[in-house]
């Protein structure tokens, strides 16, 4: 028997609230148990009401005479799912509240019917909804958060907390060892598949709406990866010749390995990941563009364990970081991130960079990215790194994409197209 949908998406976001994993590992078990044709509307609910969160929590707090229990997340998520589809959805009001007390028999909670039926209701009927005072719970945000943006980029920062709330592009990169963009647009347009190239990446395409990847012409014949397009522009950055020796740290899922791959020929790619799992994902995606890469299951930081000692003419550090600038995506990350995770995160960036710079051949180029708008993970840390280095020259990236910064180009989310992003580019002068 199918699980209900509410029950579903309850049992997911309650995961994110206990701080127990991701929407990106809590959903995939839950969506084998649904209908088939519930499992976009089991997503929709989860990240739109992820998206919500701070702004509906806020009003439904007041609408509680006493919070719940630890072991009652689940009922919780579930009155944020109601309000999420009362205030955003095309779910008839009375629907809306009907299917989230029919959840809490799924969930084999019948006492909460009542409640979830009466708070929602008084959610229906609630005036007095003015938070102007809190711009932050305006814009759906943790506090510490909107703040660190404001200061950050107080001329851009209305823009970037707007994009946060929307629904993000989808986004391919076709295989230009297979197929040019053109031919594959054209391809697309006849499968009656609305899509435009992207506005930067030459290989880059975005569809006017998602659909899975198994209707994409030959997609599982390794044509093209699904890559958002600020990801896309590492690969060209890294100036990969024939024949090279490069390194991919902290490769997962792997579309960046894909594409170091499809840029030249005799290269010698080894690709490093923290997670078994999440490095299986990189190889998959590999065999389906019948690639091949020395695929390491280690921290890219512990040298001493995985490094033969020849060193690399490119380095890509796709850096473990915030991910704010990919918040659209992962709606989540508004609840999972802390202050003091960045503080963390920095260390462990720095960290990197120290031990991968001793791996990288003089006259090597290595690229530092992150999906990350917060400038201490980003131009700070360059920063530090080149006042360290006296054999660290920083190489200018000439672009037209997002902006220049102290060091590197800073992306920002951007309507319709790339999300946030960062890179640098540094050069081993000895």
């Amino acid at each position: 028997m199918a699980l209900d949908t509410r029950a579903a998406a309850a049992k997911a976001i309650a995961q994110v609230f206990k701080q127990q994993g991701s929407l990106a590992s809590a959903l995939p078990p839950l969506l084998k148990q649904v209908k088939p044709q519930d499992k976009g509307l089991l997503q929709e609910l989860c990240y739109g009401s992820l998206r919500y969160f701070h702004l509906i929590n806020q009003h439904l707090q007041s609408l509680l005479k006493q919070p719940l229990k630890p072991k009652d997340q689940d009922i919780q998520a579930l009155l944020i799912i109601g309000c999420y589809q009362l205030d955003y959805s095309r779910i008839p009001p009375h629907a809306a509240v009907a299917s989230c007390v029919e959840a809490c028999r799924a969930l084999k909670k019948n006492w909460a019917c009542k409640l979830v039926n009466g708070v929602l209701r008084s959610y229906q009927r609630l005036e007095d909804r003015d938070i102007s005072s809190q711009p932050w719970l305006e814009q759906s945000h943790p506090k510490w958060l909107y703040k660190q943006i404001q200061q950050a980029w107080p001329d851009k920062a209305n823009a970037i907390l707007e994009q946060n709330n929307q629904h993000p592009p989808f986004s391919l990169r076709v295989n230009r060892q297979r197929v040019s963009r053109d031919d594959y647009l054209k391809l697309l347009d006849q499968q009656g598949i609305d899509a435009s190239a992207c506005q930067f990446s030459p290989d880059g395409i975005t569809l006017a709406k998602p659909c899975p990847v198994e209707q994409l012409p030959n997609f599982m014949g390794g044509w093209l990866s699904v890559q958002d397009e600020a990801a896309q522009f590492s690969a060209g950055l890294l100036q990969i010749e024939d024949n090279q020796r490069i390194l991919d740290a902290c490769c997962a899922p792997g579309g960046k390995t894909g594409h170091i791959l499809e840029c030249a020929k005799g290269i010698s790619l080894t690709a490093i990941d923290t997670e078994a799992k999440r490095l299986k994902r990189v190889e998959e995606n590999l065999q389906r563009l019948s690639l091949s890469a020395k695929l390491v299951c280690d921290d890219a930081g512990n040298i001493d364990a995985w490094f033969d000692g020849q060193a690399f003419d490119r380095i890509l550090l796709d850096a473990p970081c915030s991910a704010t600038g990919v918040i659209r995506r992962h709606p989540d990350i508004k609840l999972l991130r802390k202050p003091n995770n960045i503080i963390e995160l920095c260390e462990i960036q720095q960290a990197l960079l120290e031990k991968l710079w001793a791996t990288l051949k003089p006259g090597g180029i290595l690229v530092y990215a992150t999906c990350s708008i917060l400038p201490q993970e980003n131009e700070e840390q360059i920063s530090a790194f080149l006042e360290k280095h006296s054999d660290a020259q920083e190489l200018k990236i000439d672009a037209h994409w997002g902006c220049k910064v102290s060091h590197g180009r800073q992306l920002f989310p951007q309507p319709g197209g790339h999300d946030g992003f960062y890179y640098a580019r540094l050069q081993k002068t000895g």
